[in-house]
């Protein structure tokens, strides 16, 4: 047998470690002998005890096993689940703590791509909402596992593949959480349980209001075809639980709803933006955003830094079905919303005819590449906006630059890439006049982040 195949050997004992900071990833770093140590579940300052879950030739990885001196910020979790589901790893974090930690990575990475400290620019406020039961998408995974009793239904474990032993979650929303048993139970009992490996979440609202209730989707992958009588089953468990119940024998393209039937309307939930007046429709396997509470914020924060008139006319890039397009489309003269997806661009025209609104245009480009050809891209525009996937747009910031736009407000989803797209945008002519996080993903180390530009003279 060759070294690479044999199992790593690891030392059983654990170490006792002083943390000396937090990495990017939300672990401790410590050093053994010199040697980089990143420690699950430890907080800066702390002193812990910890056992080692792998090595490596540049640094060592470790789990806290057992916390000697804990940090001041360091709290109780509140899901028991914690230290085990993958589904969040800042649990031990204060929230507020948490997002000062964010907004820390964000500041760090601008500076290191632009040269610019906190002090050359606006610190946007944090923006948070509630920090549990917010998350209205996920992909819950599924797995039939004997020796814990049958069908185990959710996050996966950290750093693992297995399927965390779990009955509830205090991050899903609490009519999705509250259906992690039932399910189990349900997918137990039926004769295809060994070919459903997944669940997608997608989570609705029946009204603008905040204490609303949910419109709650299911979309089951199944690997091979259903027979009539789970299919029967999962009807009637879906009208006992008031749920759109969708199945996706194949790819995307297959999702179908299995219950309500065809006759109670499209494959379509809602959300609303009531400082809009706006509602938008979308299909459970599109993408929104996890967060409501906090989507609605972003929006509002947006317009505000677009500082929009009605004469503006504003362009949309990765708009996907019209979040941002359709509110500012109440405060411009003209929208053009950019998305790479045909089937997003449709629904983004639906939403605008849905809430009645003319001035707006949506088109499908791949923006990944040159943007020149496009006839949209031939217009000068007042008004950017980007919220672009984690890759960014740096294919496309110089392009983006010669459209003239006085103001552009950037909305990341990694700040590495805002970063060096910030510095791009510098490097057009552009200052950066604002810059923020958003707590979109409370409990995880996902940044969510906002900067603004104002072209220089």
């Amino acid at each position: 047998m060759s070294r690479r195949s044999r199992r790593q050997r690891l030392p059983t004992e654990p170490v006792e470690l002083t943390i000396e900071s937090l990495s990017h990833e939300g672990r401790g770093v410590a050093r053994i002998d010199g040697k980089v140590a990143f420690v699950a579940g430890a907080l800066a300052g702390e002193t812990v005890l910890a056992r080692y879950t792998s090595r490596r030739s540049q640094f060592d990885e470790l789990q806290v096993e057992e916390v000697i001196e804990p940090a001041s910020e360091r709290c109780e979790p509140p899901c028991e689940y914690a230290a085990v589901c993958g589904g969040c790893s800042l649990q031990h974090l204060q929230p507020e703590k948490q997002l000062d930690f964010k907004q820390s990575v964000l500041l760090e990475h601008l500076q290191q791509a632009t040269g610019l400290g906190s002090d050359q620019f606006e610190l946007i406020g944090q923006l948070k909402a509630q920090t549990l039961h917010y998350r209205r998408k996920a992909r819950l995974a599924v797995r039939v596992v004997q020796k814990k009793g049958g069908v185990l239904v959710g996050f996966r474990e950290k750093s693992s593949s297995f399927i965390t032993d779990m009955q509830d979650c205090q991050v899903l929303v609490e009519d999705v959480a509250r259906l992690i048993q039932p399910l189990r139970q349900l997918i137990n009992e039926l004769a295809a349980r060994f070919d459903i490996p997944q669940i997608e979440v997608a989570v609705g609202e029946t009204g603008p209001a905040a204490d609303a209730a949910n419109q709650v989707a299911l979309v089951l992958r199944h690997l091979r075809p259903l027979p009539d009588s789970d299919q029967q089953r999962l009807k009637e468990f879906a009208q006992q639980e008031n749920l759109h119940l969708y199945l996706q024998p194949g790819g995307t393209d297959s999702v179908h709803r299995l219950f309500p039937d065809a006759e109670q309307g499209p494959e379509r939930l809602t959300y609303f933006l009531p400082a809009h007046d706006l509602q938008l429709q979308f299909h459970p396997m599109d993408f929104t955003q996890v967060n409501a509470s906090i989507n609605r914020l972003i929006v509002d924060q947006a317009l505000h830094y677009l500082q929009l008139d009605k004469e503006d006319r504003v362009l949309d890039l990765f708009c996907g079905l019209g979040n941002f397009t359709l509110a500012m489309a109440k405060q411009a003269a003209q929208l053009t919303g950019v998305e790479g997806s045909e089937e997003m661009v449709r629904r983004g025209q639906e939403n605008a005819a849905l809430n009645g609104l003319t001035n707006t245009e949506f088109a499908a480009a791949d923006l990944s590449k040159s943007i020149t050809e496009h006839h949209w891209a031939q217009s000068s525009y007042d008004k950017i906006l980007l919220d672009p996937p984690r890759s960014g747009a740096q294919e496309i910031i110089a392009e983006i630059a010669a459209l003239g736009a006085r103001r552009i407000v950037y909305v990341s989803c990694n700040p590495i890439t805002l970063a060096r797209d910030s510095n791009l945008l510098l490097q057009q002519g552009y200052d950066l006049k604002s810059a923020g996080v958003m707590d979109m993903f409370p409990h995880t180390t996902h940044v969510e982040s906002m900067a603004v530009f104002e072209r220089n003279n």
